[in-house]
This record gives C-alpha cells, structure tokens and sequence, in this order.
C-alpha cells in the first residue's frame, strides 16, 4: 500500500477520525468532538470525505481493517477522552452485559435482526429498549467476532444457533405488537 494512505488529513490520523467517528455514532454533539480536535465543521467535511475515499481505494484494505480497529478500541483517546455519549445507568450496564455475557450479546443480535425485518430500525430499539448505542453495540460485536477465530467451532455454533432462536423469539414478539405477520391469513 502506498505510505501516503495513512498520512494524517489536516492533522487528523485514522486513529482520530474512528475516535472521532464512533463518538458521533454514539449521539455525541459534534461540536465539542471539533474543539477537542481543533477543527472546524469545513475541516471535518473535508475529512469525512476523504477518508472514507483512501479506504475505498485502498485495494489491500489496511486502511478499512486499521479503522475498523481503531473504531473498536476502548482506550481512552488523549483528546478525546472527556468526550463522551451520554449513557444512563441501565444502559451502561447492559453494554457492559453485552460486552461480557456472550449470550447476551447474541440475544441483542437476534433482536435486533427482527426488528429490522419488521421494519423497525433495529438500532433505533436497542437504544431505547436497551440503552446501547449503535457504535457501542458494533465495537461489541467486532470483539466477539474476533473471538469466533479462537474459540471451539461447536461452542460457535451453538452462539449461532442461540442468535437464531433470539431471532425467532423476537419475531414473535414484534409480529404480536404490529397484529401479526402479513401473510398470516394466507392459505395455500
């Protein structure tokens, strides 16, 4: 890969701008995320712009597998640190939960696969249902996946199987709340 597909834009390194994006993912007023960094609105369109672009060009992927990383990371960013989503208890619980309990974290996966084929925003739910924000929930899902690479392939699958049968649960439950499925006076 070329050096310069890493080079900082503006000053702002891949590192800082997945900080910076996973606090606005997180609900975090962008303002403060600016002064923290020392730009402005004009400089971080300019940055949301261009790398986005390097990963898309980048044809090895360091750059998208560096950022998907750097937006995973849970240590604290020098700039950045004070920063931060505002999380209730209950929600900061939970996503401790989900980062701990892989169950749980299935569960929410399942769930949240439901109430978008229901047509909610499945994200959207979880948030309010749960308290867990979108990047919260994705830098969660980007350590379990890590782990499927070192755990035994039938606890993985048995993870997998659980995921579906949360799935088909909650199916259930946002089919009930909308008066049933669309097809459910369908006969053949």
């Amino acid at each position: 890969m070329a050096k310069d597909y890493l080079e900082p834009i503006h000053g702002i390194s891949l590192r800082d701008y997945a900080a910076m994006a996973k606090r606005i993912a997180q609900g975090v007023d962008e303002e403060p995320i600016f002064r923290a960094m020392g730009i402005d609105r004009a400089i971080w369109d300019e940055i949301n712009t261009l790398w986005p672009q390097r990963m898309a060009e980048d044809e090895t992927f360091e750059v998208t597998i560096l950022y998907s990383q750097y937006f995973a990371d849970e240590t604290p960013h020098p700039k950045l640190d004070a920063v931060k989503a505002d999380i209730s208890a209950e929600g900061a619980a939970n996503l401790e939960r989900v980062k701990a309990d892989r169950y749980f974290y299935e569960e929410l996966s399942g769930a949240r696969e439901a109430a978008f084929e229901y047509g909610l925003d499945g994200s959207q739910w979880l948030l309010e249902t749960f308290g867990i924000n979108l990047a919260d929930f994705q830098a969660a899902a980007m350590k379990h996946g890590e782990e499927n690479f070192r755990i035994d392939p039938e606890q993985l699958r048995e993870y997998l199987d659980y995921q579906c049968e949360m799935k088909a649960k909650y199916a259930e439950k946002f089919a009930a709340e909308r008066g049933g499925n669309v097809a459910d006076d369908v006969e053949f």
